[in-house]
């Protein structure tokens, strides 16, 4: 009898918990999220421990929120509904993060398993971020052109495209980081000598054009939340006259 208290214990305390995000303006909570998640991602340098907490904790409630019958399933939806499960990634990796502390130097590919993760949770969320902001655009200025663009199942398309790019960027930076750590050598003759070191140049490369992309979505967010921000003042000003 004592053995099913703690399952009742958390089975009590989720539904208590879904119960208050239900009765609560999903909208608002789901804006405040994507709020949050620009900070994190588009705004600040780099995450802190406070931000991944927030940010965990926002993407958790997320969820819940999402699986209610009062949240319409509309394309916007699907995109964060993306975004909140990539922080699957960010535990994953602290998981491994532990572990490598735990087990000492031995555990270097967990530990660079761990970075390319969070790494990949980082360049989700800017995509998924930007293509939240891009539909909020085409809400904004060009509704009935956008129609057939802007529905659940190329949101879905989308995410899935997003998810497999990053995928293969994530296992590109670990096979470069386990050839690095292993500090093996390229061969001097025949095939391997040309595809050797083909992984790292691939690599260095990825990293580079990352970074640029990174510079360029937020220049891009900047400008679309700038212009609806805007248009919606001047919208305000003309009904007020």
């Amino acid at each position: 009898m004592q053995k099913t208290i703690p399952g009742c214990f958390f089975q009590q305390m989720y539904s208590s918990l879904t119960g208050i995000l239900m009765e609560r303006d999903h909208m608002k909570d789901l804006r405040r999220y994507l709020a949050l998640k620009y900070i994190q991602y588009l705004v600040l340098s780099s995450s802190n421990a406070l931000s991944t907490l927030l940010g965990l904790l926002g993407s958790a409630c997320t969820v819940i929120t999402l699986q209610s019958a009062r949240v319409s399933s509309k394309s916007t939806a699907v995109l964060i509904s993306s975004l909140a499960k990539a922080d699957v990634l960010v535990v994953v990796s602290l998981v491994l993060e532990v572990g490598s502390w735990t087990l000492g130097a031995g555990a270097s590919p967990a530990a660079a398993l761990a970075r390319n993760l969070l790494t990949a949770n980082a360049h989700i969320s800017c995509v998924l971020l930007s293509a939240v902001a891009l539909e909020a655009y085409l809400i904004t200025f060009l509704p009935t052109q956008s129609r057939h663009l802007r529905t659940v199942k190329n949101a879905r398309r989308a995410s899935r495209l997003i998810w497999v790019l990053v995928a293969a960027e994530c296992a590109l930076f670990q096979v470069d980081d386990l050839l690095t750590a292993s500090g093996a050598s390229a061969p001097a003759h025949g095939p391997w000598a040309l595809l050797f070191p083909l992984s790292s140049t691939a690599a260095a490369l990825l990293r580079s054009l990352t970074y640029i992309l990174g510079v360029l979505l937020r220049i891009f967010n900047v400008y679309i939340y700038y212009k609806i921000f805007f248009s919606m003042s001047n919208r305000s000003r003309l009904k007020s006259k």
